[in-house]
């Protein structure tokens, strides 16, 4: 048949453009009462020393059970940790690694811990880092992040039981950062359509999961909901590339030292609605997850519902910041629907500081 060819869409969900999915070799156990099976697992990947990596200051509230658990596999424990993984405490614990002669690391905990986790691996909460090649350091006020398949954890032990004790608002700014991961996977330059069923059901629930999780702290199964779409969240985040959002709570975070998670919380609405007009599929499929009519405003509407930060201004952001924020975002963008221009991002800047209308 003779003619004009039919166009192809660039929004993520033509088959005819063609796409690459790589598998990670990644062996995920997720059971209420998984960390039992811990010793188990090390003994199958064949590690008999190990560092565990926990929170300190809190201590973590299951650091004793898990010190149980592991026994004397327990060379040592490390536990300064803290957001955005500064290049010192990096390099502290790698220095704890050498030292202690290990062969492998055990993170316990949210992103913070497994992202000082993977800064080690690379040389030597419900937030899905645990999943991914991805890692983060930040030095000079400046925060980078780097793909290599050393920093991908070989065993996750996904037990819902161990969220009991997280907060539930920060169970919801966790889940907002998970579930960040999945809209942006919907429109990314190198999706394909298996990453988008798994981004669009980790939405899915994640949506279900979190507002039960704050209704009712001690609900196992919402926990266990909550903690699937995290790690399904992971999956895509480790697939495909993030686009502007992630540029945007990589500056904040690097050059402000905003809260990772609850920064996520903040933009995710406005960074949807800058490019909602450029990802048409992807926002259907992201309403669609949702249930609601309109993605930004369903992603704003949940973040209310959670009960989340909403604005900036109460993160601690300065209002004379947003020229600078806006130049780092547009200095080196990630790959995007929509074009970055520099005068819209500080625009979406200013609504997320004052907490105004989710618009484009």
């Amino acid at each position: 048949m003779h003619g004009s060819r039919p166009s192809i869409r660039a929004d993520g969900g033509a088959l005819a453009r063609g796409f690459v999915h790589e598998t990670a070799p990644v062996r995920v156990v997720f059971a209420a009462g998984a960390l039992a099976r811990l010793p188990d697992e090390l003994d199958r990947a064949g590690l008999r020393r190990v560092l565990l990596v926990a929170e300190a200051q809190p201590a973590h509230p299951q650091l004793p059970e898990v010190l149980a658990v592991l026994g004397p596999r327990v060379a040592g424990t490390f536990g300064e940790v803290r957001e955005h993984v500064p290049v010192a405490f990096a390099e502290r614990a790698r220095a704890v690694v050498a030292e202690l002669g290990v062969d492998g690391l055990v993170a316990l905990g949210g992103g913070s811990t497994t992202g000082l986790a993977k800064a080690v691996a690379l040389t030597t909460t419900y937030a899905g880092s645990e999943m991914t090649p991805i890692y983060g350091l930040t030095e000079h006020g400046v925060k980078t992040t780097g793909r290599d398949v050393r920093v991908r954890p070989s065993i996750v032990v996904y037990d819902p039981l161990l969220t009991l004790s997280l907060p539930p608002d920060v169970s919801a700014a966790s889940g907002i950062n998970a579930l960040a991961h999945s809209v942006e996977a919907l429109y990314a330059v190198d999706a394909n359509p298996v990453v988008s069923l798994i981004a669009e059901e980790s939405i899915r629930a994640l949506a279900e999961g979190l507002p039960r999780v704050v209704a009712a702290p001690d609900d196992v199964d919402a926990r266990a909901t909550s903690l699937y779409g995290a790690w399904l969240a992971g999956i895509a985040l480790g697939s495909v590339s993030m686009a502007l959002h992630h540029k945007l709570c990589h500056t904040l975070g690097g050059a402000f030292d905003l809260p990772h998670a609850r920064t996520h919380a903040v933009v995710l609405p406005h960074a949807a609605a800058y490019n909602a007009q450029a990802a048409p599929e992807a926002m259907a499929r992201i309403a669609r997850a949702l249930g609601v009519a309109q993605a930004p405003q369903g992603l704003a509407d949940l973040a209310h519902r959670l009960g989340v930060t909403e604005t900036l201004r109460e993160l601690g952001f300065p209002a004379d910041g947003l020229d600078r924020a806006a130049d780092l975002a547009a200095a080196a963008p990630y790959p995007n629907p929509r074009p970055i221009e520099r005068d819209a991002i500080r625009a979406l800047l200013a609504r997320a500081f004052d907490g105004g209308l989710v618009s484009a």
